[in-house]
Parts: structure tokens; C-alpha cells; sequence
């Protein structure tokens, strides 16, 4: 590793974060959709969906979370893509600086960014009457997750981040993995969907890792699912760093 990719990478993130600050359009954007999901889901939709549980809220934010993050992964191929047409990119490789450090910049703002609109929802939740007796351990396992879960969808958004022709094919790959979450156990519990639709569903990562947060969040065992769910996002995780790495040194090859 180069002596300066911390240092190179923390002056690049400062400056990725700056563009946030300047911008907060941003994280509000992020955090408006997976919101007016919440509050459709609990006072449209909420009475008529037999979950077991004694609050729908505290049923529904766990998948309420995992939206919230792949809304906002999209704006790290954004921003990716757009210093990859802005030429940043080549200015960059004329400085003594470590090549690295332009990716991991970007991956740490979208992270930064992601547990900032992950807060301001968690916030909307409590007002809506999500409760919680889950303890300091619990709520760092949660954090843990999502934070590992952020890093895995961020790395892969940074390919199309890369290779995008456009500016709406850089951010259109999250719309599949916002629309996931449906397709699991986030909204209504697995049984009550028809045989193959519940099978796709009880084998994919969602609903591992969902369940493993609402397990959390109500002092239940987590059993499997936490270990399940840290397999999918570990897994997923490894998989898109190395492509990502490899499509990045291409490019700039």
C-alpha cells in the first residue's frame, strides 16, 4: 500500500464531503423516499397487513433502512461519474498521490452520507412510534450490519460509476435493488406470499438481513439469519472491490 493513501485519502474525502455540505439536497433526497414509503406502508397500508407484530413501524423500518441505503448508493456513482467525464480523474494521475485513494474517498463519503440519512430516518421512525428496548450491544450488531451492507452496494455502485456512458445509466443500476426490499420479508412476513415468489424471497440476502436487524431491535434470538446475512454482505463486499478495483485500473491504464 502507499505511505500516503491514508493521507491522500482523507484530503479527498474532506473534499467529497464539502461538495456534500455545499449540496445537502443530497442526503435529503436520499432520506425523502424511503420516508414516504414509511408513512404510506404504516398509515395506508399498515392496518390491513397481519405481521404478528404489535407495531407495524417496528416491523417495517429494518427494510425502511436497507431502501434508505440503496437510494443512496446511487449518488456515489454519480458523483464517480461525473469527475470521470469532469477529467478529474487524469489531473489526478499527474500528482504524487496514491490511485486508491480516489476510490476509497468516494466509498467513505457515500458511507458517511448513508449513516446520516440512516439516522434521520431511524428519527422520523421514532416519531411514528417505532420502540425499542434493544440495548447499546444490539443497536452496534444493527449498525454493524447496515454498515457493512453500505459498504458492499457502494462498491458496486462504483463500477457502473466507471463505466456509465451517461449520467442516468451511472445512477439508474440502483432501481433493482431498491425495488429487492419488496420482494422480501421487509414489508410482509415470507409465508404469506405464493410458493415461488416466497421461495426467491427466503433465499435472498434481504430478507436475511432484515430479519436479523428486526431481531435485534426486538431482543429476539437472531439465530441463522445474522450469520446468513453477514455471508451475503462479506461475500458481496469482496466480489465487487475486486471488480471494481479491476475495472478502475483499466481505466486509467
Amino acid at each position: 500500500m502507499n505511505k500516503h493513501f491514508l493521507g491522500d485519502t482523507a484530503v479527498l474525502l474532506g473534499r467529497s464531503l464539502r461538495h456534500i455540505a455545499r449540496s445537502p439536497d443530497t442526503i435529503i433526497t436520499t432520506a425523502i423516499m424511503p420516508i414516504a414509503f414509511m408513512l404510506l406502508f404504516v398509515y395506508v397500508f399498515g392496518g390491513a397487513i397481519e405481521t404478528g407484530s404489535d407495531s407495524y413501524v417496528n416491523y417495517l423500518l429494518p427494510g425502511i433502512l436497507i431502501i434508505t441505503i440503496a437510494s443512496g448508493i446511487s449518488y456515489t456513482a454519480f458523483r464517480l461519474f461525473l469527475d470521470m467525464k469532469g477529467g478529474i480523474f487524469e489531473r489526478f494521475q499527474s500528482m504524487p498521490i496514491a490511485r486508491s485513494s480516489v476510490l476509497w474517498a468516494h466509498v467513505l463519503t457515500s458511507l458517511v452520507a448513508n449513516l446520516i440519512s440512516l439516522v434521520v430516518v431511524v428519527l422520523v421512525a421514532v416519531i411514528m412510534g417505532f420502540r425499542t428496548g434493544a440495548g447499546v450491544l444490539n443497536w452496534l450488531a444493527a449498525a454493524g450490519i447496515l454498515v457493512l451492507f453500505t459498504l458492499a452496494l457502494t462498491w458496486i455502485a462504483v463500477i457502473p460509476g466507471l463505466t456509465a456512458k451517461t449520467l442516468d445509466g451511472a445512477s439508474a443500476f440502483s432501481y433493482p435493488l431498491i425495488f429487492l426490499p419488496f420482494v422480501s420479508s421487509a414489508f410482509v412476513p415470507t409465508g404469506s406470499m405464493p410458493g415461488p415468489v416466497r421461495a426467491f424471497a427466503e433465499h435472498q440476502p434481504v430478507t436475511s438481513i432484515v430479519n436479523a436487524i428486526r431481531n435485534l431491535f426486538t431482543q429476539q434470538p437472531v439465530g441463522a439469519d445474522i450469520w446468513i446475512a453477514l455471508a451475503w454482505c462479506t461475500g458481496i463486499l469482496v466480489l465487487a472491490y475486486l471488480f471494481a478495483n479491476l475495472t478502475y485500473r483499466r481505466k486509467i491504464s
